[in-house]
């Protein structure tokens, strides 16, 4: 298998000479290890100091050694030691690593171009003016490589500055501060970084009081300058876009001269930057305020670093790598040792080298599971075995090397290039469906409405007098709910939305035909008192109605607390109905809960339509028994139709016929019930008269 190079940081390769070529030997990598494929990676493993010694001159030498880079180099190999074991990921598959030290800006280049040549020294001119490897960086936060055709092979594990900046900026207006300073990385980091932050901070009504940048390599009369433009500045408040070694020496120079009192805001380079607390003018940086990476736990980890702290203990494994270092006895070891290396309460950038090393192992596994894969790829009749026609994906799958199905919330576009998530259907007030009935519900209620007002307004009449008016105006009342509560049926569920629908239309169902049945037990029981003088009727006065239908009611409403207690319906994404979108519906949640509500409202329905319809042929000139037997043989047969209906409707229509069930019965009271009495009264005064109404049997009807 040819080896695939991949590198972890940032390779600064620009544009150059024909071909590029390592001035003196390549240097070999400070850790490696040999596989099949090789994941490079460029990490600083020490802290540089500078020294001037004239105006144009400058030398670098290590200082310390670099305790967080180093970890990011043994989560690089932690994650690849990892992933060799893992069996489903890269199986039969060795990945191996070359990690090189770099100490400014020469030594990247060099790293990198050993990296991309190998040891030759030299890439050609096509490598040389493009790199074609791959490079995914866990620290590199600038906007400008954000631009895919200047590096279209860069990617990253971290967000890029352009964010950083203008959430930088709003937490400088969240915290009033109008008049500040700005102080920059003379690099493109720096300065990307802080003109964004500069034109969000102006849109956000914040002044800059100055604007400067410096850089490690500047002559000391620049660092000088800046001191003074602080030192004289009247803002508080600096904005600070650099690394923690830039901020290291301002806050050193800072602290020299006894500037204190300022208000620093930083970012992520330097803001959790532990190495800062061992600085000499730490002090002047303490309540800075920024945003920090996202922390992370990686298991294992911290044993790992424990038994790999080689470089800790200044030792080399290889006397080739570096001859300035003593070579290790083997007796070093981390396991009683607590520093910041073997710290794993903070992983912020060291979970970004670990995401990148398996970003690199998945794009791998991908690739070569992908290359014998011939399913949807058809051989060309009369050609050669290399030319085939491609045949597209099945819907909900996307085209790759092979078809790669959609997560089941996602559905594949029409160019089958992409998984897109999958449309959303309930039934909702802005669709036709929706409209009509919202528009039909609200005409139940007005109607009603309008009902209410002509018996209200002739009450005192005997048509409304003789037919019990307080039942009547009950009736009205709970046949107003019935038609309000299928608007809850309409509009996105919730949890509260798919509770109240269902226990709404239980319970103002029952007190409707709780009324009606009221109603029609006052009419049988009035003509069947037959005998003079009877007093049959105290035994179901107006007090006996109304407790009666309260009774009812209070089933009702227990059979719904129980449904509600033990297993209430609930929001659900119904994946199964359709393949291309997802149904958003109520789940029942107890079917039990549902079908006793919907049983006890059936039941006392059948009830009143065999108590009205043994009094249908009772004498009267207005037998309100005839009006509430073909109310509810309306009411049944509306509700059997819809048990079949309900069952065998897809999708969002469900509902509709659960609202059309309510709507048809509603309607079907409303008429039945009060459109022959509201006739009479508006358009037949004369016949809404006592002797009209009591006909030949004046003794058998009952008025109140």
């Amino acid at each position: 298998m040819p080896f695939l190079r991949l590198l972890v940081l940032v390779l600064l390769l620009g544009k150059g000479d024909p071909v590029c070529r390592l001035q003196g030997s390549a240097q070999p990598p400070e850790l490696a290890q040999d596989g099949d494929l090789l994941i490079g990676g460029i990490f600083s493993f020490h802290i540089n100091t500078i020294i001037y010694l004239f105006h144009h001159f400058t030398i670098f030498y290590h200082l310390s050694f670099n305790f967080r880079e180093f970890k990011f180099a043994q989560a690089m190999i932690f994650a690849i030691n990892e992933i060799n074991k893992n069996p489903e990921l890269l199986p039969n598959v060795k990945l191996g690593y070359k990690i090189y030290n770099n100490c400014g800006t020469m030594d990247i280049l060099r790293a990198a171009l050993a990296l991309v040549s190998g040891l030759k020294g030299e890439v050609s001119d096509d490598n040389c003016t493009k790199s074609e490897t791959v490079q995914i960086s866990h620290f590199a936060t600038c906007a400008c490589l954000s631009n895919r055709k200047e590096y279209p092979t860069f990617f990253r594990t971290i967000p890029s500055d352009y964010y950083q900046s203008r959430a930088l900026a709003m937490l400088v207006r969240h915290f009033g501060w109008t008049w500040i300073g700005a102080i920059a990385v003379n690099n493109q980091y720096g300065l990307d970084g802080i003109a964004a932050f500069i034109q969000a901070a102006q849109e956000y009504g914040v002044c800059i009081e100055y604007s400067e940048a410096f850089s490690l390599s500047d002559p000391p009369g620049s660092l000088q300058r800046i001191i003074e433009v602080i030192k004289h500045a009247t803002s508080k408040v600096i904005m600070a876009f650099m690394s923690h070694r830039e901020i290291k020496l301002l806050a050193t120079e800072l602290y020299k001269q006894n500037i204190t009192g300022l208000q620093w805001v930083g970012s992520d380079a330097w803001i959790t930057d532990h190495s800062l607390t061992d600085s000499e003018g730490h002090s002047i940086l303490e309540g800075s305020l920024g945003f920090a990476v996202s922390q992370a736990k990686i298991p294992g980890l911290e044993e790992h670093l424990r038994i790999s702290g080689n470089t800790v203990f200044d030792c080399s494994l290889n006397d080739s790598t570096n001859a300035q270092r003593k070579p290790c006895s083997g007796f070093e070891s981390l396991q009683n040792v607590e520093s910041q290396f073997t710290d794993v309460s903070d992983l912020r950038f060291t979970n970004n080298v670990y995401k990148s090393v398996y970003a690199v192992a998945h794009a791998l596994d991908n690739l070569i599971k992908c290359e014998g894969w011939k399913t949807h790829k058809v051989l060309q009749k009369g050609k050669p075995v290399c030319c085939y026609d491609c045949i597209p994906c099945p819907a909900g799958e996307i085209n790759s090397i092979h078809c790669m199905k959609c997560p089941p919330e996602y559905w594949s576009n029409n160019q089958r290039d992409a998984c897109i998530p999958k449309v959303i259907e309930f039934l909702a007030y802005d669709e036709i469906l929706g409209t009509l009935l919202a528009l039909f519900s609200l005409l139940g209620v007005f109607l009603t409405m309008i009902t209410t007002q002509v018996f209200y307004c002739h009450k005192e009449t005997p048509l409304v007098r003789a037919n019990n008016s307080e039942l009547s105006f009950l009736l009205l009342f709970s046949l107003t709910l019935c038609f309000l509560c299928s608007l809850t049926f309409i509009g996105r569920p919730s949890e509260w939305s798919c509770m109240l629908r269902h226990t709404a239309f239980g319970i103002t169902f029952v007190l409707c035909i709780s009324c009606v049945l009221g109603k029609t037990i006052v009419v049988l029981m009035a003509f069947r008192a037959t005998l003079p003088g009877s007093n049959v009727m105290k035994w179901f006065g107006p007090t006996q109605q109304r407790l009666s239908v309260l009774a009812f009611t209070l089933i009702q409403v227990v059979i719904c607390i129980l449904w509600l207690t033990i297993n209430p319906p609930f929001p659900f994404e119904n994946l199964l109905l359709y393949k291309d979108r997802i149904i958003l519906e109520c789940a029942l949640g107890s079917a039990v809960g549902f079908w006793a509500v919907l049983g006890y409202i059936g039941l006392l329905a059948l009830l009143c339509f065999l108590l009205a319809f043994l009094a249908r042929k009772l004498p009267d000139n207005f037998n309100e028994a005839k009006l509430i037997t073909f109310s509810m043989l309306i009411f049944c047969a509306v509700w059997v139709t819809f048990i079949p209906a309900y069952v065998s409707s897809p999708g969002k229509f469900t509902v509709a016929v659960e609202i059309f069930a309510i709507l048809a019965s509603s309607y079907g009271l409303l008429f039945c019930i009060f459109l022959p009495k509201c006739f009479i009264i508006l358009l037949r005064p004369e016949q809404n008269t006592k002797k009209h109404i009591m006909g030949k049997t004046p003794n058998n009807y009952i008025y109140y």
